[in-house]
């Protein structure tokens, strides 16, 4: 018989002064109260109750016992009342790991969250890794990368485009691509762990189409690779929330945008769908509205004139670029 049953009931009898009167309390029938202080005695080898046909009094044990139970049961639900208030109200630490590239999506939400629940701190870690989330006690997982078959719980929170780009400088001197087959020709600066190796894929009304590419530089870094194309190394492609400053200033162009239409997702990854904590819940619902509020996420370049782009660049380059659709093809 469950162990706080039986002093759960016991203390109802001391308090309501019979087996009867506790068993109304209970919502419980007298033999079965009558069971549960018997199985309680029996396992303590100790007389808790004295019992007659009219009263019940309590033994000295039974006293000394009764006050130990009123604590433990006191503890229990203080116990309960903790998590539930985890539960409700978020708190505590909370441990996220996020892909390399995604802090400028992350920072206004973390900010946000920080100033919303001052009770919760944050633990952030970058890995391009999928990590064993469960065995590192990470509570959540923000990838841009696919995200591989297994148990965890995977949430796709918004998407996000691929930009190709390139300086003003280097594609006045290198020609502008006009089709994938083009960067056979090109410096391309490749990000290290992309699911598709060395190759940069692009998609057309002919379908799929994967380039085999080669460059001077590959990094794990994105910023890395950024920096190096607007110092005019070669031409690299990344999401395009980290580029969209460089473009939107001139400082890169973006080129081949018709065949890069595809929409690639931001997924949540964490270990359970129940019973998920508050303040796990309350970052992804933050995280989720974020992105429904600011569709420049996905798809940044939609909000940029050419005559945005073209700020910097050499007339050359701007007479290249005119006619191409990368701005209706984003949108579209």
């Amino acid at each position: 018989m469950d162990r706080m049953a039986a002093m759960n009931t016991f203390v109802k009898v001391v308090e309501a002064g019979g087996f009867a009167a506790a068993g109304r309390k209970l919502k419980m029938s007298p033999s079965t109260v009558t069971e549960h202080i018997q199985s309680l005695e029996q396992r303590l080898g100790a007389r808790l109750l004295n019992r007659s046909t009219r009263k019940i009094s309590v033994t000295e044990v039974g006293k000394a016992y009764y006050e130990r139970c009123l604590q433990i049961l006191a503890d229990a639900d203080d116990a309960d009342n903790v998590v539930q208030a985890s539960q409700s109200t978020p708190r505590g630490k909370l441990n996220l790991n996020a892909s390399v590239a995604i802090p400028p999506l992350l920072a206004p939400v973390i900010a946000e969250f920080t100033a919303l629940y001052p009770e919760v701190s944050l633990n952030v870690t970058m890995s391009d890794r999928m990590l064993d989330i469960v065995e590192e006690g990470v509570d959540l997982a923000i990838r841009l990368l696919p995200v591989p078959e297994s148990s965890l719980i995977v949430r796709t929170i918004g998407t996000y485009r691929l930009l190709l780009c390139g300086s003003p400088d280097y594609l006045a001197a290198r020609s502008t691509p006009a089709v994938p087959g083009d960067l056979v020709h090109h410096n391309c600066l490749n990000f290290a762990a992309s699911p598709w190796g060395g190759d940069w894929q692009f998609s057309s009304p002919d379908g799929e189409q994967r380039v085999a590419v080669s460059g001077n530089m590959e990094s794990n870094s994105a910023n890395a690779l950024r920096l190096a194309a607007v110092h005019g190394q070669g031409l690299t492609l990344l999401p395009s929330f980290l580029v969209i400053d460089e473009v939107k200033s001139g400082r890169l162009v973006p080129v081949l945008t018709s065949f890069l239409r595809t929409q690639y997702p931001i997924c949540a990854v964490y270990p359970h769908r129940h019973h998920l904590s508050a303040k796990v819940r309350s970052f992804l619902d933050l995280l989720t509205k974020h992105h429904r509020e600011n569709p420049a996420w996905s798809d940044p370049c939609k909000d940029c004139t050419k005559e945005e782009i073209m700020l910097s660049g050499p007339p050359q380059i701007q007479l290249e670029r005119a006619p191409m659709p990368w701005r209706n093809a984003a949108a579209g």
